[in-house]
């Protein structure tokens, strides 16, 4: 079971479902004629190099190829259900990540930080305490990366086309559970499995937003420009801790009082799922067990 637990994850596409082992990935998706069409590959030796067995590091490395995998599979996705031939790879592909790292850095670790500024100057302005009061800007900064993260998925989550993704993701997480279960993978019975799963990416990003809460008030004493710089090179190290956690609390379920540790994980994941159709589960179990085939050649 602790095998399961660690190797296997996924990811939901507009029209399919990726799913990622040790050793290999399969990508099913929902082609324009109805039919299930199977990508599978293996994976680099990255994910069975020693580097991946150390703890912290490995977090960082995995998830740096787990955006390059991602990338590609939006790409194979889009092109089987579009019909187009064009590919997104190679300095295009790696422009696009950099691009997605950086609009991301900047929404949800630098914004945030610039309304914890303004509202300490804003308290200053207005009698409400000193100007440079670190707590200040340390609570207000915390405060609004939470409501900028959950409300931009949140709002993202009234797009039609996202609703699919997220419907996707919904039968990504049945179907993983559905199998630690150890039930037989059919569309009625994954169906009847929770949308939760403790591994899931939201989970990550939560606990990621909340150790950098913690971790970027420490920096708030130092000028304004080490501050920034400091939040920039702070993130992998968060990232890989963040992924020592979620890997940490899957494998400890069995006591109580991780179970309540990782309830707010699991609720943000109501913002991130949604109930998928027989049809949708059909497409990720198509995933997983190729996936399994390929992880077992």
């Amino acid at each position: 079971m602790e095998d399961r637990i660690i190797t296997y994850g996924g990811q939901a596409l507009i029209e399919g479902v990726l799913m990622r082992g040790q050793k290999a990935l399969a990508i099913a998706m929902r082609a324009p004629n109805g039919e299930i069409v199977v990508h599978t590959e293996k994976l680099s030796g990255l994910y069975q190099s020693a580097f991946a067995k150390i703890p912290f590091l490995r977090g960082v490395i995995l998830l740096s190829d787990a955006l390059a995998l991602g990338m590609k599979a939006l790409t194979i996705s889009a092109n089987t259900q579009t019909g187009e031939d064009e590919k997104l790879e190679g300095p295009a592909l790696y422009l696009t990540i950099g691009i997605s790292l950086l609009f991301s850095i900047g929404l949800f670790f630098l914004a945030p930080y610039g309304v914890g500024r303004l509202a300490d100057w804003l308290g200053a302005l207005l009698g409400w305490g000193q100007q440079g009061n670190v707590w200040t800007i340390a609570l207000f900064e915390g405060i609004a990366r939470l409501i900028i993260a959950v409300g931009y998925i949140w709002g993202i989550g009234k797009m039609p086309d996202i609703q699919r993704v997220f419907q996707y993701h919904g039968a990504e997480h049945k179907t993983i559970n559905a199998f630690e279960a150890g039930v037989e993978l059919t569309p009625e019975n994954v169906a009847q499995f929770p949308l939760e799963h403790p591994r899931c990416g939201t989970s990550f990003l939560l606990t990621l937003l909340i150790l950098s809460i913690f971790a970027f008030s420490l920096l708030h004493p130092l000028a304004w420009f080490w501050q920034v710089l400091g939040r920039i090179l702070l993130i992998p190290l968060l990232a890989g801790v963040a992924v020592e956690y979620i890997r940490w609390t899957a494998n400890h379920l069995h006591w109580a009082w991780v179970r309540w540790m990782i309830r707010p994980n699991l609720a943000l994941q109501s913002l991130t799922t949604r109930e998928p159709d027989l049809s949708m589960l059909e497409v990720s179990i198509r995933s997983f067990t190729e996936m399994r085939k390929a992880e077992a050649e």
